[in-house]
């Protein structure tokens, strides 16, 4: 039996021509799956596309898009065991990555083709459905910072040239973390919560190893004292990323929690999936098992 989809396709993501990019996908998938496009605008957003698309009983979903796209599809289907293809064609792609999902669209659609899902955690932070992370303070300053222009020309680089610019304006802020365990307080210059993380995202990889079926969310705090204590924490934490070993710096701490709130004077910005949505205070709570994936059989 032929199965369906409704596809969610954002035809402005990434740098590649929209037209190609669909009718690649359409050609690989059509023969196997019928497919409902429907395509992203300003008054239509991925969001209300899933929703409506959920709301008429759609057996699957297929997002297409950049990390927004993918992290609003995903948030409607959360819970309701539909399972969400995914085809990044973004500038970061950092849900494919921290998934294992190759960035190409013939082999993205090879993974849907073959049918094997996988449920993952997920998390609400603040209400909103949350895939990957959020970050407070530096990460946010950086995703802020790294803007639609930088992005276009140099792609997943913007975000570290911003990162780098970012680390001679550090400025530390009272954190209070509220875990299922224990509460403290401590002075920090980014605080992150992560469900899963791609390595790029060298701030949430205290931990390393990041699992993202463990009903645990990752929570790494980084508490430099100076500039130069920054970078060499920083440095540490790319190492984590790089080896898959826990960090050991002085400046940096972590911990596993189900649930995690975090207080910040002066208050401090949130970046949610690479979106700033506001100041802190950031409640997150992790979800186990709560979104079906499409997932790899093997590595491409």
């Amino acid at each position: 039996m032929t199965r369906s989809a409704c596809l969610i396709f954002n035809p402005v993501a990434g740098q590649t021509d929209p037209d190609e990019d669909l009718n690649k996908i359409v050609n690989i998938l059509e023969p196997e799956i019928e497919l409902d496009v429907q395509f992203t605008t300003p008054e239509k957003d991925a969001e209300q596309l899933t929703k409506t698309a959920v709301e008429q009983g759609v057996q699957m979903i297929i997002a297409s898009g950049g990390d927004g796209t993918l992290s609003a599809a995903a948030g409607v289907v959360v819970e309701t065991g539909i399972p969400l293809g995914i085809i990044p064609r973004g500038t970061a792609n950092a849900i494919a990555s921290a998934l294992g999902i190759p960035d190409t669209i013939k082999a993205a659609c090879k993974i849907i083709l073959e049918g094997k899902t996988q449920e993952i955690d997920v998390a609400r932070c603040n209400g909103k459905p949350m895939v990957l992370l959020a970050g407070i303070g530096f990460e946010a300053k950086t995703v802020e910072d790294a803007d639609r222009e930088l992005k276009n020309n140099f792609g997943m680089l913007a975000y570290v040239l911003s990162g780098l610019q970012k680390l001679g304006e550090l400025e530390p802020f009272e954190a209070k973390i509220e875990t299922d365990e224990n509460t403290v307080t401590i002075t920090a210059g980014a605080v992150t919560v992560a469900n899963a993380a791609p390595p790029t995202s060298i701030l949430a990889q205290g931990p390393a190893g990041i699992v993202y079926d463990d009903g645990l969310l990752d929570l790494t705090v980084v508490t430099p004292k100076n500039q130069v204590n920054a970078i060499s924490a920083s440095y540490e934490l790319l190492l984590s990323a790089i080896f898959g070993e826990s960090a050991k710096h002085e400046a940096i701490k972590y911990i596993r929690t189900r649930y995690v709130k975090v207080t910040a004077k002066p208050p401090q910005k949130i970046a949610l999936d690479g979106e700033i949505i506001g100041e802190t205070p950031i409640h997150v709570e992790c979800i186990p098992g709560g979104l079906t994936i499409f997932m790899p059989t093997q590595e491409y």
